[in-house]
């Protein structure tokens, strides 16, 4: 059946009674290319019969659904004629993005991998529709982690003075990656466990009498019906009322036909409209129910029993390293706090929130927020830090300027996935932190070489008494022993790791440990080309620079080679740049980093090396290029 759907148009054709068969093929068919590719299970089965029924009842591409972060679109994706190879390859090279994407169809109405853009992109294309005079639907889709967002609440207040004609979708399964947190979350939960209101029920009911089709509503939907929940929450107006938004549910998620009917009546609204849709977070999938955390975003796993398919590793991840670390820091210092915005598996503060609670905050998907409550627990002598992933600081980056730097707050941000988070493609690689941030006054920002680094810059990001960033990769991290007891490091001093034997000639700069492989690599090869064996410098530090170390080198160099996984518009090669240039070295510099373009997703790190040109083989031919020009 599902091999028969090659457009929405397919879809409305199928008789009725088979849509439930419908949506077990579609359910079948992720958890067939998820388990070997990886990727969001949870989200997409939980959604499988509410995506049957958005396109059952609208017609894109002129009708607009926008997803919510869209990491629940896989089902959309393939109702919308992309069930075939590219499908098999979803988030690998060469394949379907795991997220919606204008440039991949018409049907993506709005590009997304963040939490929170949903109802404002819808609102800005629903009044794009009023002011050209057209007549299609806008629905945005958002996941009840996603309401409390910034963003969401903004849009949410204005959404009646832009609009007659909006539908809102609340897919409310009580997680985003943990379970939800927050009043509002406690609210979305007492308007499904609060026991029906005979009044409340009787005005519902007298509603649905007046309207077309009404009564088939009060047939069709048993959450009118005595043993549903209430709408309205005890004593007071409903939440989305005061947003002027007509408040239906809660409904269903998994009864395609009531799904269908509520639809259609949202279709002849007259005023902004928000149907609460209760769904079961990976639905048809025992073990994605059992353990939504797991299987929010996966490995490939066995689709017999749910095991992960995960590679022997030979080194904790670096987000591990982090977490086992801070624990040891928090213990002996009870002023070390955690603040995670939703992410507590992800960062690994779950091992902070397991062994320290009460040093321990999940503020939900509020990334402004933890930022600035880190700086409020700052301003009273405590030592917060702020893990997150480097992609969702960038939406605090205005925070973390002018409520942490510019006070001179004792923040430490220990930013994870800082480089490249290769199958989620460009809304997750973390590849602009260091030029977003490096410009603030007060601010010092480091990257570690190794786990046993790491731990060290964490110490020293709490002794400093300022505002520290701490940058580090996504992966395995080395494989080193963390010694007992952090050091302190110097701030600002890099590490010379090797001298050149032709009083550095050629000065190979790393910042971190996935680029220092890459400089190893090139130092063997300049040495076998050249006869001559570069120096080689751990950076640690973006800033400040060791400067007195460049201008000691800048006097007998003939050529600085820098790595950073970050691109090389305003990262750590051009601070080099600038500190050159300050100093009055008229050395060149060739930076090796990501390319000024928004770097698109991949099986693997090396496949997107090779193409952006980044391979062992390719830096060393561009080196070696440039050292043959500076010999000419």
């Amino acid at each position: 059946m599902l091999a028969s759907i090659h457009s929405p148009e397919d879809l409305k054709k199928l008789p009725a009674e088979q849509l439930p068969q419908l949506a077990e093929a579609l359910r079948k068919r992720i958890i067939d290319v998820t388990s070997k590719n990886g990727g969001h299970v949870g989200p997409n089965l939980g959604v499988v019969e509410l995506s049957i029924a958005l396109h059952r009842v609208f017609s894109t591409p002129k009708d607009s659904i926008i997803f919510d972060v869209s990491h629940q679109c896989y089902a959309h994706k393939l109702l919308t004629g992309r069930n075939g190879e590219a499908f098999n390859r979803l988030r690998k090279t060469d394949g379907f993005s795991g997220f919606c994407s204008r440039k991949e169809s018409a049907h993506d109405a709005f590009g997304s991998g963040h939490a929170g853009t949903a109802i404002s992109a819808a609102l800005g294309i629903a009044a794009a529709r009023d002011l050209a005079g057209g007549d299609e639907h806008v629905i945005a889709v958002v996941g009840d982690a996603a309401i409390t967002n910034g963003a969401t609440l903004e849009a949410l207040n204005n959404i009646a003075s832009h609009t007659k004609r909006l539908i809102v979708v609340l897919n409310d399964n009580e997680w985003s990656i943990d379970r939800n947190v927050g009043a509002v979350a406690d609210y979305l939960n007492k308007l499904i466990t609060t026991p029906v209101y005979n009044e409340a029920t009787r005005g519902v009911r007298r509603f649905l009498e007046k309207i077309p089709g009404g009564a088939h509503l009060i047939r069709a939907g048993s959450a009118w019906k005595q043993e549903k929940k209430n709408v309205l929450s005890s004593g007071s107006s409903p939440l989305f009322e005061n947003f002027k938004l007509r408040y239906l549910g809660p409904i269903d998620g998994h009864d395609i036909a009531q799904l269908i009917s509520y639809l259609e009546f949202a279709k002849k609204s007259d005023r902004p409209i928000l149907l609460h849709v209760r769904t079961t977070k990976g639905k048809g999938f025992s073990p994605a129910i059992e353990n939504p955390e797991k299987f929010h975003g996966c490995a490939p796993f066995n689709p017999e029993n749910g095991e992960l398919c995960l590679s022997q590793k030979k080194a904790p991840a670096w987000q591990e390293a982090f977490g086992e670390t801070l624990v040891k820091l928090a213990r002996e210092d009870k002023k070390i706090l955690g603040i995670t915005a939703a992410m507590p598996a992800g960062t690994s503060l779950n091992l902070l929130k397991k062994a320290l609670p009460e040093q321990y905050f999940d503020v939900g998907i509020a990334e402004g927020h933890a930022v600035i409550f880190a700086a409020g627990l700052a301003c009273k002598g405590f030592k917060p830090c702020v893990a997150i992933y480097s992609s969702f600081l960038q939406r605090a980056v205005d925070m973390v300027m002018h409520d942490v730097c510019l006070q001179n707050l004792p923040v430490v941000f220990c930013l994870d996935r800082a480089g490249l988070s290769p199958q989620d493609g460009a809304t997750h690689h973390g590849l602009y932190d260091m030029a977003m941030l490096r410009t603030l006054p007060n601010i010092t920002i480091m990257q570690p070489k190794d786990e046993d680094e790491l731990a060290d810059m964490m110490a020293t990001a709490f002794d400093l008494g300022k505002p520290a960033v701490i940058r580090y990769p996504r992966g395995a991290a080395v494989g080193v022993p963390v010694k007992e007891k952090p050091a302190l490091l110097p701030v600002g001093k890099a590490e010379v790791l090797k001298e050149g034997t032709d009083d550095g000639a050629v000065c190979l700069w790393s910042l971190g440990g996935v680029t220092l492989p890459l400089a190893e690599v090139l130092a063997k090869r300049l040495e076998a080309e050249c006869g001559k064996a570069p120096t080689l410098v751990n950076a640690r530090f973006c800033k400040p620079l060791d400067r007195e170390l460049l201008a000691e080198q800048a006097k007998r160099a003939k050529l600085f080679v820098t790595f950073e996984n970050h691109t090389v518009v305003g990262g750590f090669g051009s601070a080099v740049l600038e500190t050159l240039s300050e100093i009055g070295a008229e050395v060149p510099v060739e930076r090796i980093g990501w390319p000024d373009a928004f770097v698109a997703h991949g099986t693997n790190p090396a496949d997107l090396r090779e193409r952006y040109a980044l391979s062992d083989e390719a830096i060393a031919e561009r080196v070696l290029a440039r050292i043959r020009k500076l010999k000419s």
